[in-house]
């Protein structure tokens, strides 16, 4: 019986060959998409719920209570681990986690620049890293102890068995030892490092992050096994009044602190009123949905089509009715139909998937393998294949075994009006997401373009940031001389932390007037000679740090929020103390953004860092930064020889911002476009079906006398009308949806009508032009042919 069924479905797929193409090219690649969805929402899911003690380690956050609103951060003290160790009895274990590095090491005559991280002494007793040599107990314990990965091990000494105890020399400064040999981290973590050492090298190279009340690190914490996570949340939030006397109902400044699991760390990143709401998680929903939403608009062309199709089989149904055929063997029939189809397009979209993975990994930024050699992969895409083929099929072959044999046969058969409802029904509904997904798409792009145009502050073409490593920290000055005395560069100045995201917060501030209960957070900054200059930022009052002003060395430049903050009203003279250094203000700067636009911008003090380490910041002449470059590298291995240049370009900084978006505004796009395509062969199958159900009708009217003009609006005015319904329902639902999508900016461009008229406009283009073929054929048509055809 069922070979009888195979071989039916095979003789109908030979027999309506572009309905057959159309089908299966729509399936195809509405499976393919889903299947890269899948895969990279599989990933997404599984960064980092691989550890063993995953139910007990959690992310610590601050809850910022400000002026009556609330913020969450995860910047916490550097000491803090230590502190919540120490206070608190359900926690087991706690470390702090640096902001990453790229170092030079050094083993003999071979140097290398490998990224790498700081943590503290339980980190591997926390996170199920397999250590290959070594102990959790003993890999980070000692300041002078170095971690490192097989990978570092195989480059230095051949293999991990031989690098324990070795000695590895960091930034040609100072030595470490090899403690603990772990194994080369797997994809999903969200935290890549091929070394750690101790925390206390991390404090060492950010004094400030010793102080309780200076933030900057985030914090992990692991409880003991019979603690109660609810309990110990509660516990937490005013772990704080050990340390700062706060009156949380006078003051309009306090932080509580807060738990979070760490697996969801990675997509529940977004601190929404002080508390995990959204982030990465938002756009793992997003393309679920829109991974069921392509497969279904696959799905509804080929119930839409067949369904259209009825009546070229209806004589076929009355046979096998009249013959015998029960209604449960026609209904299988064509199920078993819809599932060759499925069967074949889901070999199809394979092929597709193997092609398009490598460009899919590189547009993600991901290492997504094929999981041929998983059997839950096999049983998963059984499972797709079955459940498309049955949607796909289930209407047609209940719609199609419904046929009463005796119209059929007499002749008499119509499609009655609830059906072709349901038809244009499933048209409007692939429409609807069509419009959504091209809009959506549109609007991330105008953000996207939003953020690289908005003005910053400064300028941020033509800027170099030179990482001070080695010797060039004590011959900066010699450098900076020897740039300046090119004609490739504008100026030179040296700040301690990146512009594009400067991190690191004090509450260690004070003013004339302050309230004493008012514990602001201010980012400080340390900038040297010509910052201001160099970043070519608006002076609104006073003058930049300099050498004509021995006592600038304990002045302080802040911006327009610090100001306000202060609340100064001629701030120029008036005195201001930063981690107990007591100066003026010498400068007011115009706001600028230091962060990405997800975030509003804070206070932020520059204090004098000529002498601070960090980077030289580097404007080159426009037009020249190839031949700069070429300087920079040339000046920086003659007074620097142990260590490569280590460079980059601040507007690819800034770029690095906004990594997720681009790649979300990158696959909306793609996505977009085969939804699209996807609804247009639907559309085309549809238009070919109506031009051949109507050949004598438009016979007729050519021969009365209509024009080609007259009868492509006529064939095209019912398609038309649908996307046009479509539009009108898509355009509410998007505003909702990108308005909110929005929301997650501090700084946003406004959704306006406009790009509605254009998507609209858009979509109406591609319908006519998909239709247009058809049409414009039906109507060229021979009308004595027409009125032969039977």
């Amino acid at each position: 019986m069922i070979k009888n069924y195979l071989k039916v479905a095979w003789r109908n797929l030979l027999r309506n060959k572009s309905h057959s193409f159309i089908n299966i090219a729509g399936l195809s690649v509405g499976l393919a998409c889903s299947l890269l969805i899948l895969l990279w929402v599989q990933n997404e899911l599984s960064i980092d719920g691989f550890h063993k003690n995953s139910n007990r380690l959690f992310t610590v956050y601050g809850v910022v209570h400000n002026n009556h609103k609330i913020n969450g951060t995860y910047d916490t003290p550097g000491i803090l681990a230590d502190e919540m160790k120490k206070v608190i009895p359900e926690v087991e274990y706690a470390t702090g986690m640096g902001f990453g590095e790229s170092s030079v090491f050094r083993v003999g005559d071979k140097t290398l620049k490998i990224n790498g991280n700081s943590a503290g002494a339980d980190y591997f007793k926390m996170f199920s890293y397999p250590l290959l040599q070594g102990s959790a107990q003993t890999a980070l314990n000692s300041p002078a102890a170095i971690a490192i990965s097989r990978k570092m091990a195989e480059q230095f000494f051949g293999s991990p068995e031989n690098a324990m105890g070795k000695t590895l020399r960091y930034q040609n400064s100072k030595n470490f030892m090899v403690s603990a040999v772990f194994e080369n981290l797997p994809k999903n973590v969200s935290q890549r490092f091929e070394f750690l050492t101790n925390w206390e090298a991390f404090l060492t190279n950010n004094p400030w992050a010793r102080e309780m009340g200076n933030t900057g690190p985030p914090t992990y914490v692991m409880l003991r096994k019979d603690a109660n996570a609810a309990l110990v949340n509660k516990k937490v939030t005013n772990f704080y009044d050990l340390y700062f006397h706060v009156n949380r109902k006078a003051s309009p400044y306090y932080v509580d602190l807060a738990l979070q699991p760490f697996a969801e760390s990675y997509l529940h990143n977004n601190l929404d009123n002080g508390k995990p709401d959204g982030g990465r998680i938002e756009y793992v929903r997003l393309f679920s949905i829109i991974a069921i939403f392509i497969l279904l608009i696959a799905c509804i062309n080929f119930m839409n089509l067949t369904t259209a199709r009825s009546v070229k089989r209806a004589r076929e149904i009355g046979v096998r009715k009249v013959v015998g055929a029960l209604r449960s063997s026609l209904i299988w029939q064509f199920i078993s139909e819809s599932l060759l189809i499925t069967a074949m397009a889901v070999v199809v979209s394979l092929v597709l998937l193997i092609l398009l993975l490598p460009l899919f990994n590189q547009v993600t930024q991901k290492q997504i393998e094929l999981p041929f050699n998983q059997a839950s992969f096999w049983i998963k895409l059984v499972l797709i294949t079955l459940i498309t083929g049955l949607i796909s099929g289930s209407y047609p072959a209940l719609f199609l075994s419904s046929f009463n044999p005796v119209k059929v046969l007499k002749g008499t058969l119509k499609l009655d009006s609830g059906t072709t409802m349901f038809r244009k029904g499933l048209v409007v509904f692939q429409f609807v997401l069509s419009v959504i997904l091209i809009t959506g798409t549109i609007i991330v792009s105008r953000q996207m373009s939003f953020v690289q145009s908005r003005n910053l502050g400064y300028d941020k073409e033509n800027l170099v940031l030179v990482v001070m490593e080695g010797e060039l920290e004590s011959k900066y000055q010699l450098l900076k001389n020897e740039l300046l005395n090119t004609s490739n560069i504008q100026s030179v100045s040296r700040v301690s932390a990146p512009p594009t995201d400067t991190y690191g917060s004090t509450g260690a501030v004070y003013w004339t007037g302050k309230d004493t209960t008012n514990v602001a957070m201010f980012t400080q900054m340390g900038v040297g000679y010509d910052y201001l200059k160099t970043m070519k930022m608006s002076l609104l009052a006073g003058r930049d740090f300099s050498k004509d002003f021995p006592m600038d060395t304990a002045n302080y430049v802040l911006n327009e929020s610090a100001i306000k903050e202060t609340g100064y009203k001629d701030p120029i003279g008036q005195p201001f103390t930063l981690f107990g250094k007591r100066g003026k203000i010498i400068g007011v700067v115009k706001d600028f953004h230091f962060h990405s636009m997800h975030t509003a911008i804070g206070p932020m003090v520059f204090k004098y860092g000529e002498n601070v380490p960090g980077s030289v910041l580097i404007r080159t002449q426009p037009g020249r930064t190839r031949e700069a470059v070429t300087v920079i590298e040339s000046l920086c291995k003659r007074l620097n020889p142990a260590f490569p240049p280590s460079y980059y370009f601040v507007d690819q900084q800034y770029q690095n911002l906004y990594q997720n978006e681009q790649i979300i505004n990158k696959l909306s796009n793609a996505f977009a476009f085969l939804a699209i395509f996807i609804s247009c062969l639907g559309l085309l199958g549809l238009a070919m079906f109506t031009a051949e159900q109507r050949i004598k009708e438009i016979g007729i009217r050519k021969v009365l006398g209509a024009s080609v003009r007259s009868l492509f609006g006529l064939m095209s005015k019912e398609f038309l009308l649908l996307v046009i319904i479509a539009l009108f329902i898509a355009t509410p639902l998007t505003w909702y949806a990108m308005n909110k999508w929005l929301q997650g900016f501090a700084y946003r461009t406004p959704v306006q009508w406009w790009v509605f008229v254009i998507s609209g406009g858009l979509i109406i283009l591609i319908a006519l032009a998909t239709v247009s073929f058809q049409a414009i054929k039906a109507a060229l048509i021979n009308p004595i042919k027409s009125l032969r055809s039977e």
